[in-house]
Formats: C-alpha cells, structure tokens, sequence
C-alpha cells in the first residue's frame, strides 16, 4: 500500500466489499460478485478511503482530521461518530473481528486485507452494475476494461439506502402560505433557526441550509430527499401570518418510511417577531430531540456499539425520574463506555446520570457516585472543552457537591452554546435559589416550560416554582405547583417532603402526615428521619436561604409529624 503522500483514486476489495474511493461509493458484494450499493456519508466516505489506502498503517488522528476534516477545528466525539458507522457497515455479519482497530489516544488502523485494483488506460473507474467488474472477493488484482466501463451521469445524486447517519436530519424550507414577502422572510428565519439549533444537539448531523433551499419549490417525496442527502429524518413546516396572529406548523417524518412521527402547530401574536421566532424554534429544538432519540433508540440493532447505547441512555433520560430509570441509565452508559472508554458524550452523560441520583436522594452510595462523576466529567472537559453536554454535566455535578457558585458558571456556557437547553435553566434556577438570588428561580423555570412544555423531567421545572412559594410563606400556591410536580415525577422524595410541609403549614395534618410517609419510603438513608438528622445531612444555602428554610420548610415538616430527634 502507499505511504504518506497525496491520496488518490482506486477502487479497492476487502472481505466481501467494494469501495470506489474516486465516487466515494462503498458496495457490498455477494458470492456472484455482484454488488449491492451501501449508504455512506462523505466524511465516512474520506475517512475509509484514507484507511484503506495505509491498510496495516497507524493513521493519527491529527492526520485524520486534516484530510477528511481539511483542518476544521472539531470535537473529538465527531470523528468516534464517523468511525462508529463505518465499523457498523462493515463489521455486520463478519466473524466478529473489526476491519478497524483503534490505537488508545494515537489513532486507527485498517487491518483487514485489501486488493486495489486500477484501471487501465482510463481516468473512470469500472463500475459494478449489471454484472460489470465481477471479481469475487480474495480474487487475484485484476485490470479492468472493456465497454462496461462508464461514470454516472454528471449532477445525479446516488440513492444509498442502508447506513445513514443515525441522528441525521434535514430541515426543508418552511413555506409561507400567502405572496407576503415579510411572511416568506419570518418562514425562511425560522429554516435557518431551526438548522443552526438543531445542530448543537449532542452527535446530530443536520444537512446544511443552502443545500436544503435547494429543494424549495421542487416536488420530491421525503424518502427521495432521505435518499439523495442520506438523511433519516425530514423536518417540513409552514407559516401562515393573519393580521395579528401567525400560525406556524411542523412536523417530522422518517424518511425510510414515510412515517410522520411528530406534529405540533404553533398559534402566537406576532409582536415581536424576532422574539416569536426564537420561542417557536427553540419549542421545536426541544421536542424533536426527544422525538429523534426515542425515535433511534427504538430501531433494532443486532450488533449494538458505543453509540447505540448512547441513544438508549439518552432515551432512559427522558423517562420520569425515578430510582430504577436513574440505574437504566447508568447501567446502558458504563456499557457505552466499555466499548468506547474515551467517548466524552458517554462520560458526561454517565457523571450526570450519578449526580443526579445523588440529589433525587435515591442512591446508597452518594460520596461513591459523586467521586466517579467528578473525574468522568473532568475527562469529558478535557477533549471537549466546547461540549454543552459536558458543561451542564459538570454543573450537576457541581450543584450535587452543594458547591452552587461554581455550578452557575457552568449551567450558564451550556446555555451560551446551546441556549434552548431547559435542563441547563433548571438546574441554573436551583442554584439561584440556593445562593440566595430567589427572585430569578420562577422567570428562569417558566423559561424552561415554555421552552420545552412537554419535557419528560417537567416535574422539577414545576418542583421549582412550588419550592419557592413555600419560602415565600405562600403554602396555598406552592400546594399547586407541588402537585403538577407530584403528578409528573411520583418517585422523587423531595417533591413529597416540600408537599408534607406546606400541608403542614397550612394545617392539613392528614395530608401532610402521607406525603411525609411517602417521602421515607421512596429516599434511601433515612434522611428524613427527624429535624435535627435533616439539618445535619441538607444543604440550605446562604444564611438568608437557610433563614427561610427554617421558617417554611422545617416548621412545615414539624407540623406534618416529623419529630425533633
């Protein structure tokens, strides 16, 4: 094989495929030598050609990023991603040894046998439909000529069927329905919103919006347009602007399929339309990320790799909190980071999930959970500095090891990359309240509902609001709040205590006295055992906070049954 040096076009055989590194076209051969074509992506594309052309050689990752990146600045999870698929294309229905093997912190090498063959004479390389170039995988190098030989029409777009990116999606132009130029202006803003926003999702690959415009107007079935750009998932929407009012609608396809998975239609006064635009993409951000991984974690897979347990820990996430689905998470991201231990999506995702088990109180094993969490998210950090996931993971962290001031920062550049990230402003409002900044809990928790009304962890959203009426001394108005918190996570202790005390502040002894039995059964160590153990174990925040505790909460829970010692 060649050394380092300029690539170059070649078509080159291994165990049972053919790859066309000139059109980047990857096939996969059956025993005839007649060859099937395989989805592939342009970056998965660059990034087998470079292998197979060093095979048997450690190829950097610095020299991975520069020719298949061309020297972008990007995050380490970008290219495990690439070689993820590559490894699920061509490792499936094999004798179970990878064609690439990973070199810890160095690189990767291509180790399955490779055949290139040239043609001869001739700058177009032999094509393998209808029965053209049978050569039969193992075959001796072989030149090839003949009449067989021929390129594909200049501008047409190869229709790859089987290997998409997994979170790949593209946004089409949004329509407006009348000749407003205005309405046109605002539909196409929130085209342009909607693919920058969607980007920041953790491993989400999002076709550009030049190359979406290209399809305004033309009359193509989604699963043409999940064909020609490679994509699995189609987002397509309208706006409709009457006077005052604009309706915008969207919904979200699968593109194998024609199946519409999700829909939602927006009704809003206009006002200010740059703000309206902001509110109506960022809802839409936040609920097609949950439809897209529950989406992907559903599909089934017979070989699951680093990145399938990824999607299913993320999908766990998006269950109701509760001790059970807090341990299906960690047990699915320790698998993610068996089989890939330096994924910084896995670790921060893993730290996060053990911190919060520390603060829903339904772990055994607190100082455990926090000491593993801290160094995955400290790994995480260190690869990718510029990782939302990674920030606000650092951030729960943070809130779990009751340090708030530095938790703050945290929440805050999770938000500054990914600004419709509601569980950043939950945890954020949290640590307000604690550092005694009480008055922005509320705006910033009601941010997070109308960024994202139908999230799964709306329970603390709501649990926020309820905790500060209860400081407040407004235990009417907490019970309300604290109720929609109860209904939405039933299994999370603290929502049941901040219920026992403000019923016992109000006088409602019964009621209090179940929410406190209820708050024992579900947390672990008997936290809730009496006054002074609860002191001793919480976290009340700056002196004015704790002040306020002492005055709502724990004379509430006095009055629910709880005893002094």
């Amino acid at each position: 094989m060649n050394q380092r040096g300029a690539s170059s076009p070649g078509v080159f055989l291994f165990k049972g495929f053919r790859f066309d590194r000139g059109r980047g076209e990857l096939s996969r051969m059956d025993n005839a030598g007649t060859g099937t074509p395989v989805a592939i992506g342009s970056r998965a594309s660059a990034l087998l050609g470079l292998l197979v052309e060093h095979q048997n050689r450690l190829v950097h990752k610095a020299e991975i990023i520069e020719t298949v990146w061309q020297g972008a600045i990007v995050e380490a999870a970008n290219l495990t991603v690439q070689i993820a698929t590559l490894r699920r294309i061509l490792d499936s229905g094999g004798t179970g040894d990878s064609f690439i093997q990973t070199v810890a912190r160095r690189g990767y090498r291509f180790i399955a046998p490779v055949t290139r063959l040239e043609p001869q004479g001739s700058s177009v390389l032999p094509s393998i439909q209808g029965g053209c170039a049978n050569v039969r995988p193992g075959a001796a190098p072989t030149r090839l000529t003949g009449p067989c030989i021929r390129s594909e029409p200049p501008g047409r777009l190869i229709s790859l069927p089987n290997a998409m990116p997994r979170l790949s999606i593209v946004v089409l132009p949004f329509s407006g329905l009348s000749h407003n130029r205005e309405q046109q202006y605002f539909a196409d803003g929130i085209t342009q919103d909607l693919t920058t926003d969607l980007s920041r999702l953790a491993e989400t690959f999002v076709i550009s919006s030049n190359t979406a415009f290209t399809y305004r107007n033309k009359l193509s079935d989604t699963r043409q347009i999940g064909r020609e750009l490679s994509v699995r998932y189609v987002l397509e929407g309208s706006v409709q602007r009457s006077g005052k009012q604009v309706r915008v609608t969207a919904q979200l396809i699968d593109a194998e399929n024609d199946a519409h998975l999700w829909a939602e239609r927006f009704d809003r006064n206009t006002g200010d339309l740059l703000a309206l635009q902001s509110e109506i993409t960022g809802r839409i951000t936040n609920a097609l990320g949950t439809e897209l991984i529950t989406a992907e974690a559903r599909r089934p897979t017979d070989n699951p790799d680093a990145m399938d347990y990824i999607l299913r820990g993320r999908a766990a996430f998006l269950k109701p909190p509760a001790r059970h689905s807090r341990a299906e998470q960690i047990s699915l991201l320790e698998h993610a980071l068996t089989l890939d231990p330096r994924s910084a999506e896995a670790q921060s995702l893993l730290a996060e999930a053990l911190a919060n088990r520390v603060l829903d109180r339904v772990t055994d094993a607190a100082a455990a959970d926090l000491a593993r969490a801290e160094a995955l998210v400290d790994r995480a950090l260190a690869a990718s500095a510029r990782n939302p996931t990674a920030h606000l993971a650092k951030g729960v962290v943070l809130r779990a090891q009751d340090r708030c001031e530095g938790a703050i920062p945290e929440c805050e550049t999770a938000l500054a990359i990914n600004p419709n990230a509601a569980a950043a402003l939950d945890v954020l409002a949290d640590c307000k309240l604690l550092t005694g900044s009480i008055e922005e809990v509320i705006p910033l928790a009601e941010q997070a509902i109308r960024l994202s009304p139908r999230d799964p962890q709306i329970g603390y959203f709501y649990m926020r609001i309820g905790h500060v009426h209860l400081l407040q001394s407004c235990p009417a108005d907490a019970i309300l709040w604290l109720e929609r918190a109860r209904a939405a996570a039933p299994e999370i202790p603290f929502v049941h205590a901040l219920l026992a005390a403000a019923h016992g502040l109000r006088g409602d002894i019964e009621r209090a006295g179940a929410e406190l039995a209820r708050v024992r059964a579900l947390a672990a160590a008997n936290r809730w055992s009496s006054i002074a153990h609860l002191r001793a174990v919480g976290y009340w925040g700056v002196p004015k906070v704790r002040a306020l505790f002492e005055a709502t909460y724990l004379a509430g829970l006095r009055k629910a049954g709880m005893p002094e010692e």
